[in-house]
């Protein structure tokens, strides 16, 4: 499919480089690399690789993993108790060499890998993992850590010796050892595991196992990671094993779209992420590869919240969701690399439903729910009942792709049936605050990666990310909104140890989500990076994230 965006990005790159080329100061990539000369098929150890970020970093506590900045650090300085292969998403050894699972799932227990230690010299052992577990498990509040969105039903940690750790579930746990492989399940040395959510902003005190150090930090505009010289225990079936290849990565946060792309291309930087849509064909035509890592999860969704007082019909929901040109977002916006979506899940998700019939556009249809509704047009063009617009408010996410532009597409989608969306930006405190009221926001932009059935839970669930808003969950003020079949679901799927059944119930869920039109869905959100044609071995977990153990740079 050809994008229908291919913008010129000149203004952008007229702006000077200078200050992204004075943090850049990298040996031998300071200009443009010679293609024919970068073809070595020969790993090479050595150099610095300069990664251009769009956001800075924000509390690195594993579970915050989940947000790409955080992960892009967490991924190269921590390691997991297990790897899920992302080719295959068969759960492979790591540090722990061998684990055993009782038949109902309720007790998990892993054998270590021995000699690993964090790099302040401290033993990665069975009592440091039961800490981590003990702790992404049961949270912290004194602290402000929170239980991870991946760990359901946690109990306790057992350490049987030293190289033994037994978890223990209150029920059926089905999806930890996916979660023991997860970004969000980093190992990290009990001290950090004591510093506040506050401190842990802080790169510098990040102690990891994993094959880079942080050495440095300016807070906000760039993180410094240099390779541990004894580092011996990645992923035990990866090719490549021992040390990383490289010396170090300089990790910038530069937010112009423009100054990455420019960055890259002039061999300033070695690999940039988030390449939007537009500057694909520009990227590839200089033969710079381009990397679209699936995210395997909820697709990049609009969900609506039912205590919202306009939203609460169910015909209403259903108007917008039908209202909704979810091709037409795609062909305006976006490339090949994003499908439509067919439904609340990747159709690379685990127990995907094709639910395209469900989710087709018809503006017929959409005016004709509204008008059953009560909602009459009226003279501006906006419908109303009882002398109340049917106006609604949402809030731009930065850490979704070009999320402004699709909101405005949407609104312009739904001005055409008589609905106003309002798109807002603001600052970060007030998005939170507001986002918590439903009457304020009405719906959110929503997605989350995981390759595993769990997603979805995290992503509606009250405990979790509770994109609904529903009771149960942090909020400014008490909710009304409950919905006990859909919450019954996920507990359901969190908690059932038989694959194929719970596969079914994450079948059920997906199709219950938009029979009550609860979730639009758009597309399948990738992670798009792209990288210089000298840098080789770049790899990327599950869900998109980067993985530069094996990354090297040739000659050029």
């Amino acid at each position: 499919m050809t994008s229908k965006a291919i913008i010129p990005c000149a203004s952008a790159l007229a702006r000077p480089l200078a200050a992204v080329a004075l943090a850049l100061a990298l040996a031998g990539c300071n200009k443009a690399p010679d293609t024919a000369a970068s073809t070595s098929a020969t790993p090479q150890n050595g150099g610095t690789l300069v990664y251009l970020e769009q956001q800075a970093h924000n509390a690195l506590y594993p579970p915050n993993g989940g947000f790409y900045p955080n992960g892009g650090i967490l991924n190269q300085i921590t390691d997991k108790l297990t790897y899920q292969n992302p080719r295959t998403l068969e759960i492979e050894p790591w540090i722990a060499a061998s684990w055993s699972i009782n038949a109902d799932a309720t007790e998990y227990t892993f054998q270590l890998r021995p000699g690993v230690t964090f790099s302040d010299g401290t033993p990665l052992d069975a009592d440091a993992v039961a800490a981590n577990f003990d702790r992404f498990g049961l949270g912290d509040k004194t602290l402000k850590h929170s239980v991870s969105e991946v760990i359901n039903n946690y109990a306790r940690s057992e350490v049987l010796d030293p190289l033994t750790v037994k978890f223990h579930f209150r029920q059926p746990s089905p999806g930890f050892l996916q979660a023991t492989s997860v970004i969000g399940s980093g190992l990290v040395s009990k001290a950090t595991l004591a510093l506040s959510l506050d401190q842990l902003g802080d790169a510098t005190r990040i102690i990891g196992s994993g094959p880079f150090v942080v050495s440095g930090e300016v807070l906000g505009k760039e993180v410094n990671l240099q390779a541990r010289d004894k580092y011996n225990w990645g992923p035990v079936k990866l090719a490549h094993q021992g040390r990383a290849r490289l010396d170090a990565i300089k990790i910038i946060v530069t937010p112009e779209d423009g100054v990455r792309i420019g960055a890259l291309l002039s061999g300033q930087a070695g690999l940039i992420r988030q390449v939007q849509a537009y500057d694909e064909k520009r990227v590839s035509e200089g033969r710079f590869p381009l990397y679209a890592a699936s995210t395997r999860g909820v697709n990049d969704s609009l969900a609506l919240r039912p205590d919202n007082a306009l939203l609460a019909d169910l015909k209403v929901r259903q108007a917008l969701l039908h209202a909704t040109h979810a091709k037409e977002i795609v062909q305006t916006l976006f490339s090949a690399n994003y499908p439509q979506a067919r439904g609340v899940l990747a159709a690379s998700a685990a127990g995907f439903v094709d639910q395209s019939a469900e989710l087709a556009y018809d503006a017929e249809r959409a005016r004709a729910l509204l008008d059953a509704a009560g909602w009459k047009l009226q003279a501006d063009g906006i419908r109303a009942k009882d002398g109340r617009p049917l106006a609604l408010s949402t809030y731009e996410s930065l850490n979704y792709v070009q999320n402004r532009e699709v909101l405005q597409l949407v609104a312009q989608q739904w001005a055409k049936v008589g609905v106003q969306l309002n798109v807002l930006s603001g600052d970060l405190g007030s998005k939170t605050i507001d986002s918590l009221d439903p009457e304020k926001i009405a719906l959110l932009p929503a997605m989350v990666g995981r390759a595993d059935p769990d997603v979805i839970k995290s992503n509606y669930y009250p405990t979790n990310r509770n994109l609904l808003l529903q009771k149960g969950g942090i909020s400014q003020k008490v909710q009304s909104f409950e919905d006990r079949k859909l919450n019954g679901l996920f507990e359901a799927i969190a908690a059932e140890p038989d694959t194929a059944r719970r596969l079914e119930l994450t079948r059920q869920v997906q199709r219950y989500l938009l029979a009550q039109a609860y979730v639009i869905p758009l597309f399948e959100e990738p992670q798009v990076y792209a990288g210089a044609p000298w840098l080789h071995g770049v790899d990327f977990e599950a869900v998109g994230r980067p993985s530069l153990y094996a990354a090297w740079i040739a000659p050029h």
